[in-house]
């Protein structure tokens, strides 16, 4: 689980997963080379409690799509990449209309003062962290790229393998997500990979 690599001798991710549709057991060293790092992601997105249920479903789906994997993809970890992104949204979606279901049903009146105290200190959490707060303004795709990229350290061409979009697409949301965070930050453009992959 220390290493994103197969080692020397050892078959590519591609041919592994290939393997693994009738020989299951197999899909089990996709796990021990990647884990890490998507865990790594899923703890910068959502944070290590949820980071733990979020990384098991990342691989179950995994292993469920494993036959329609693209063997042209040598190294698995941008697919994987994909998939986790697609959960913290899903997770982000949920959260926010199980919020609006609790907003519209108001809390009760006998815990009234304790949720004013709860969301008093949450506000003032977030105000401290500079970071989290101009991350949470980009939009969604632009704060995932700018996360893959300063954050896990893919390239432009493994984020478009991940995200499934161009390599133009890329480029201009990179851009777009620097701008604003350096704005945000009031810092040189060149400090923003360095604060995010130090960040939490």
């Amino acid at each position: 689980m220390s290493s994103s690599e197969a080692a020397p001798g050892d078959p590519e991710d591609a041919e592994v997963i290939a393997r693994s549709v009738t020989s299951p057991d197999r899909f089990s060293a996709i796990f021990d080379r990647h884990a890490a790092h998507i865990h790594r992601y899923l703890v910068r997105r959502i944070g290590p409690t949820a980071a733990e249920d979020a990384l098991g479903e990342t691989f179950l789906i995994a292993f469920r799509k494993r036959a329609g994997y693209d063997t042209e993809r040598r190294d698995a970890r941008p697919w994987l990449y994909g998939i986790a992104t697609n959960l913290v949204a899903q997770r982000r979606r949920d959260e926010f209309r199980e919020l609006k279901l609790r907003e519209a049903l108001g809390p009760p009146p006998d815990e009234e003062g304790h949720a004013e105290r709860v969301a008093d200190q949450v506000t003032a959490q977030a105000m401290g962290k500079l970071l989290d707060s101009a991350l949470a303004e980009l939009a969604d795709g632009d704060r995932d790229t700018l996360t893959l990229f300063a954050g896990e350290g893919l390239s432009y061409e493994e984020i478009a393998a991940a995200l499934d979009i161009p390599l133009g697409t890329v480029r201009s949301r990179l851009n777009r997500a620097r701008r604003k965070v350096r704005e945000a930050l009031g810092r040189p453009d060149t400090t923003i990979s360095k604060e995010i992959s130090t960040h939490g």
